[in-house]
């Protein structure tokens, strides 16, 4: 059969196998998610095959067939948002390297927009799910915790950031939010800083509450006073309006401002700016997560780096591990910079 016979119906994978002068296993092996390693002389000759025969995998029949796919899912809170979307970096590339395609939803951090989500990919029969929104103490949801059951039920690897998922046994991996910032708190203690304000989520929020907790204690054995703790939400916007509220009644030269998120930090830095204040030697800020944006900003932001992109990455490899083991949360580092100069 020649290029342009084959062209004249769907080409097949024996047919992509016979123009790449390959086994059916292999060519089945490159082009239909098996996490089985290929030589890369005859991966190169079956997808230069298959794009020239216009071949494309049936992945609803190989879904029905396996009773999974190479797909996997990542719900993130909001997508704008450089921490999720550096998970998602770290999601996307471990998903190409293992032969699986990633799929992304936006959960704007509802139980129920969440469970909508999960119930619309079963049909897809994902391989796994990975959950990067944080989980909430007071946001028990029925319909979430039953949509991940069925998906549970179907095969799907359920993989959660930093905290099991309620009624389903999810595979946890996660990053050290308290041990994180509790080094951060001892740090600016170390540096002379006394007083502090905190910004951070709404009380339950479990991620924002860890970061919360470790910067206090950590500022507190450094020397410094508990800190003020201010809750809105993990965004720019609330940042900014938190620290404008917290100027109006009043903020003492000296004082350091620790944003839960360095998306926070960079809201407060705006209101401290608008309200004639200087950032740094007036009022010291920082963050939690080491985006690119906090480099570059003036002055730049003294933060925790968290691996963002490997936590991602991590996630996948909970995912397709046949054999898993729970992980140590990975760590976070330090970072010192210009906008906390020392006292």
């Amino acid at each position: 059969m020649t290029p342009s016979t084959a062209k004249q119906r769907a080409a097949t994978l024996h047919d992509v196998a016979r123009q790449a002068g390959v086994s059916l296993a292999t060519a089945s092996r490159v082009l239909n998610g098996s996490t089985r390693k290929v030589a890369d002389s005859y991966r190169e000759r079956v997808e230069a095959a298959a794009a020239d025969l216009g071949y494309s995998a049936n992945l609803s029949a190989q879904a029905t067939a396996r009773g999974t796919s190479a797909t996997i899912a990542l719900l993130v809170a909001n997508i704008a948002d450089s921490y999720f979307s550096e998970i998602a970096a770290g999601v996307a590339h471990a998903a190409e390297e293992h032969n699986l395609v990633a799929t992304i939803g936006i959960t704007e951090r509802s139980p129920e927009r969440e469970a909508r989500l999960i119930r619309s990919l079963r049909g897809q029969r994902p391989r796994g799910i990975v959950l990067a929104a944080s989980r909430h103490t007071s946001q028990h949801s029925e319909a979430l915790t039953q949509a991940l059951a069925v998906l549970e039920s179907d095969g799907a690897r359920i993989v959660t950031l930093g905290y099991g998922a309620e009624g389903v046994s999810s595979r946890v991996v996660g990053i050290a939010n308290y041990g994180g910032t509790r080094e951060l708190g001892e740090r600016l203690g170390s540096l002379g800083y006394r007083k502090a304000l905190v910004l951070a989520a709404a009380e339950g929020l479990l991620t924002s509450d860890d970061r919360v907790a470790g910067f206090s204690e950590g500022f507190t054995a450094a020397g410094g006073s508990a800190p003020t703790i201010l809750r809105d939400s993990l965004t720019r916007d609330a940042g900014y309006s938190l620290m404008e509220a917290a100027l109006q009644v009043g903020v003492e030269p000296g004082t350091v401002v620790f944003g839960a998120s360095d998306v926070m930090a960079f809201g407060a830095m705006s209101a401290v700016r608008d309200a004639g204040r200087d950032v740094g030697d007036d009022i010291a800020i920082a963050g939690f997560g080491d985006i690119e944006t906090g480099r570059d900003i003036v002055p730049s932001l003294t933060t925790v780096s968290a691996p963002l992109e490997q936590l991602g990455r991590a996630a996948v490899a909970a995912i397709i591990a046949d054999d898993w083991v729970e992980q140590d949360p990975l760590a976070g580092e330090v970072i010192v910079r210009d906008s906390t100069p020392a006292r």
